[in-house]
């Protein structure tokens, strides 16, 4: 396949070309899925093989991707390219522009502890199973399921530049769920929450630990149908990182990906309400919030070498003392809004278009444990385990509802409430951020299901957090 690549490349190393790249992969995917202690799904799908091509003809992008790979498919995948950038440049009023980049020629292979693909299907099921039949046991449980993704993905990228990175990649994302009821309402608790996905193989699976957190879910699920709501209408939160991770995905990640300030997104995931004036000047948390993209953090599911135009990954600054000081952004855009390009034009497969995409997206730790945080705070809640949210399709006002908190009183956690509830504008919100957490507490937390684009990708991505506190936020509609 190696030379397959190289051959496509040298076919369209022509004088009418400014830039092309080609990008080949072949993706593992196996689901293990109980459903109230029974198997309900297993599926496996081995060796699906894409291929995609993209031109800079004429100052336009053009784009071609394919799943045959006969000779006569591939000839025609290169020429619909280069067609769609000659079509595409009629229209164009502004030449996309790319920059000349330094060639990288490496070869990049995650090894997992345990490969979940070298082992037996049986082994696998059997694990699953003993926590899936845990979860029935409790009569007040009226739905369980417990699952595991695998996914293994070998990629070739190689462009004009000279540029030629092959690399393969191994992702797990494990998580367990119940569902008690009392006749009257139903409570859910979930584990290791929806931020599940960790770079790894089954030895992610074995971290998590699922089988010793059963009777704990199960618990506090049944503790949920007669406890609390907050009533207070504002109060101090402690978030969670669970949650916290998607909050960061949100409101931050999204909002800073630069084709949304060029209206690229406005038709499927909305805008943002950032403007490029309002880079390098702008205050969008308190000075102890700085959160960065980093594609070169190998403990996350978004490191790459290069990324999908052959920009090496790179650790930009994106929130700085609280300032926003970049974008998450492509060759393109960074020439229209006058930044260094970020690595961050990703695709999910061979056959799909890059687009600007979050990779290793973090809030930096500062300091202190978990336990310093609640007891600094004298009257409050501490809230994890995402249960809903909505955000509108400028990521500026949202709400997020979470499973489970608990009330804090003179620094200590007392009693839980359900369904902690909180509401925002998300500079208002991030600007209230008074704590974070130090480098005990962070840890990567990471997605495979990040929607984007027409037709849509769902990408991996992975986000470093430590628990952290905001204060007097809005935790009841009558605020």
């Amino acid at each position: 396949m190696k030379e397959l690549i190289k051959s496509i490349i040298n076919k369209l190393n022509l004088p009418s070309i400014t830039y092309a790249d080609a990008r080949f992969t072949s993706t593992d995917k196996q689901a293990i899925y109980f459903e109230n202690g029974k198997l309900k799904h297993f599926s496996t799908d081995l060796d699906s093989k894409a291929l995609g091509i993209r031109v800079l003809k004429n100052g336009c992008w053009g784009f071609a991707g394919t799943t045959l790979f006969s000779n006569e498919a591939i000839d025609k995948t290169i020429k619909r390219a280069i067609t769609n950038a000659d079509l595409g440049s009629r229209f164009r009023k502004i030449p996309a522009v790319f920059k000349p980049l330094k060639p990288v020629v490496q070869t990049y292979n995650f090894t997992p502890i345990e490969d979940p693909f070298d082992m037996s299907d049986e082994e696998k099921i059997a694990y699953h199973e003993k926590i899936a039949k845990k979860l029935v046991e409790n009569k007040k449980i009226v739905f369980s399921n417990v699952y595991s993704e695998f996914y293994r993905q070998y990629k070739i990228f190689a462009n004009t530049e000279g540029t030629f990175v092959d690399s393969t990649v191994y992702d797990t994302m494990p998580m367990m769920y119940v569902l008690a009821s009392n006749g009257k309402e139903a409570m859910s608790r979930t584990y290791p929450g929806h931020m599940n996905g960790r770079r790894g193989g089954f030895e992610i699976v074995r971290k998590v630990d699922l089988q010793n957190h059963t009777d704990e879910i199960i618990e506090q699920a049944i503790k949920l149908l007669d406890a609390p709501r907050i009533v207070e209408e504002r109060a101090d939160i402690i978030i969670g990182g669970g949650h916290l991770a998607l909050q960061l995905h949100e409101s931050v990640g999204h909002a800073t990906e630069a084709d949304r300030i060029l209206g690229k997104e406005i038709s499927y995931a909305g805008k943002t309400f950032i403007k490029p004036e309002m880079i390098g000047n702008f205050r969008y948390g308190s000075e102890i919030v700085n959160i960065y993209s980093d594609s070169k953090d190998e403990r996350g599911m978004g490191f790459h070498i290069v990324d999908d135009e052959g920009t090496p990954g790179a650790t930009i600054d994106i929130i700085k003392n609280g300032i926003l000081v970049d974008q998450q952004n492509s060759q393109e855009s960074a020439d229209i809004l006058g930044l260094q390009t970020t690595s961050n034009m990703l695709a999910t497969h061979g056959d799909d278009i890059p687009l600007i995409r979050m990779t290793n997206f973090c809030l930096a730790p500062d300091k202190g444990s978990l336990k310093e945080l609640i007891a600094s705070t004298e009257n409050g809640y501490y809230i994890d385990f995402t249960k809903s949210w909505s955000i509108d399709d400028n990521r500026n006002n949202f709400q997020f509802t979470t499973e489970i908190g608990w009330k804090i009183e003179n620094g200590e956690l007392k009693h839980i409430v359900k369904e902690p509830t909180y509401f925002g504008i998300t500079p208002e919100f991030w600007a209230a951020c008074d704590g974070i957490c130090g480098e005990e507490e962070w840890e990567f937390h990471g997605t495979f299901h990040c929607g984007k684009g027409e037709p849509g990708q769902a990408m991996h991505l992975s986000h470093g957090v430590a628990p952290a506190r905001f204060r007097n936020i809005v935790c009841n509609v009558k605020a």
